[in-house]
């Protein structure tokens, strides 16, 4: 019996010393070395701040603001806050309110009220300081005006050295005096790798040629365009997404009339980014799209460490739905313009300029030049000129629902 119960209690303590092991795997808050500091005299305006968080490991983390009241959020993946009381840290009575927590399985979050709105200037993590072990965390915040306050912004640039990113709150309907919709361009392809070619007619220079055209009818509809290229030059893959993020867009759209063996694939049909797709004309068309990277000797496929893909699937978390949707309303508009699209017209694929984690991205192939029909489409003004208007109409119709669904979600 003794026995049996001994048994027991090793067996009721199990949860418990689990608990306790995942506990001790999480990084913990060093409070001692830890503080948030005002720069300047006190003349009761908001004030330049750096919070210094030192942590007992390194951790992915984002960083983003909201309105009503201001606050800054850093999401950490994970930080154990449960033995850190947030009133307790250096400097915390230079805020209106400090809390941090669990929010779900995975990551925890920090909400710090702002006296004002704030741009953040620095997001760093690097070796803690002062002989404490483990990572610091120092972010820099300065007041701006309301005008200049963006939220729903994310650390990435901050992180990798990156033009600005293009912000990721919710589109709102065009109306006047305020910024026009901004679409990037990206024709496929370029300079010593033209793509597909039939006889002496290159994807490259079709695609530019139709997205000039796309330019003129978006440019006339009241929207704003960036092109990633205006000419026959090469554009790494990365540089493409850096152009678009540098501009602010609020959509990237890529432009692309592949070759895969005959039968294989025909119709117009949309991309949108999924890592885990792996049939083989996607894999086939993932290697045409990025051989161009290959050719000039960047090798991307190791560029994404740990970190980075953590923070980016996180940063995709808002803009995925987004890019998705607008793939919806570009097959609707299709459909009604008559373009005959694949079977499957919205499909996933791995491919380089759908990675941007914070612009809604999709890869729009208008069809196969290696398909007589699609040839036939692709060199005929009248085909383009319609699907250049249904995706403009599809462009318009996006913004507005997805202004219409970001006033929902804040409410």
């Amino acid at each position: 019996m003794r026995w049996l119960c001994a048994l027991l209690l090793v067996w009721l303590a199990l949860p418990v010393l689990a608990d306790d092991r995942a506990r001790s795997a999480l990084a913990t808050v060093d409070l001692a070395e830890s503080s948030l500091m005002a720069e300047g005299r006190d003349r009761g305006r908001p004030r330049p701040m750096e919070l210094r968080l030192t942590i007992s490991q390194p951790v992915p983390y984002r960083v983003y603001f909201l309105d009503g009241p201001p606050r800054l959020v850093v999401d950490f993946r994970e930080i154990d806050f449960s033995g850190a009381d947030a009133d307790a840290l250096p400097g915390r009575e230079l805020v209106p309110a400090l809390r941090w927590g669990r929010f779900r399985p995975g990551w925890s979050r920090l909400v710090m009220e702002l006296p004002g709105p704030y741009a953040l200037r620095l997001a760093v993590q690097s070796p803690a300081e002062g002989g404490a072990q483990g990572a610091l965390v120092k972010l820099r915040i300065e007041p701006v005006d309301q005008k200049d306050f963006a939220t729903r912004g994310n650390a990435l640039s901050a992180l990798w050295d990156l033009p600005s990113p293009a912000a990721v709150a919710p589109l709102p309907p065009r109306r006047a005096g305020a910024r026009p919709l901004r679409v990037a361009l990206d024709p496929g392809h370029g300079g010593h790798d033209p793509g597909a070619q039939v006889g002496a007619i290159s994807e490259a220079a079709l695609m530019l040629g139709f997205a000039r055209e796309l330019t003129e009818i978006l440019t006339r509809a009241g929207f704003e365009v960036v092109a990633t290229r205006k000419d026959d030059s090469f554009i790494p893959l990365e540089r493409r997404m850096t152009i678009a993020r540098a501009a602010q867009a609020d959509l990237f759209i890529s432009l692309h009339a592949d070759a895969l063996p005959a039968g294989e694939a025909a119709g117009l049909s949309i991309y949108v980014w999924n890592q885990q797709a792996d049939d083989r004309a996607t894999r086939e068309l993932a290697m045409r799209h990025d051989r161009a990277d290959l050719l000039a000797g960047l090798d991307l496929s190791g560029t994404d460490d740990q970190l980075a893909d953590v923070l980016m699937d996180l940063a995709r978390t808002e803009t995925h739905p987004r890019s998705e949707a607008f793939a919806k309303f570009a097959v609707s508009e299709l459909n009604r313009a008559g373009i005959a699209m694949h079977r499957r017209p919205v499909r996933g694929a791995a491919f380089s300029v759908l990675k941007s984690p914070d612009i809604p991205s999709v890869l729009v192939e208008l069809g196969f030049m290696t398909d007589p029909g699609d040839r036939a489409n692709l060199f005929d003004p009248d085909w383009r000129a319609r699907t250049a208007q249904a995706l403009a109409q599809a462009i318009g119709h996006w913004a507005q629902d997805d202004a219409a669904r970001a006033a929902l979600l804040r409410k």
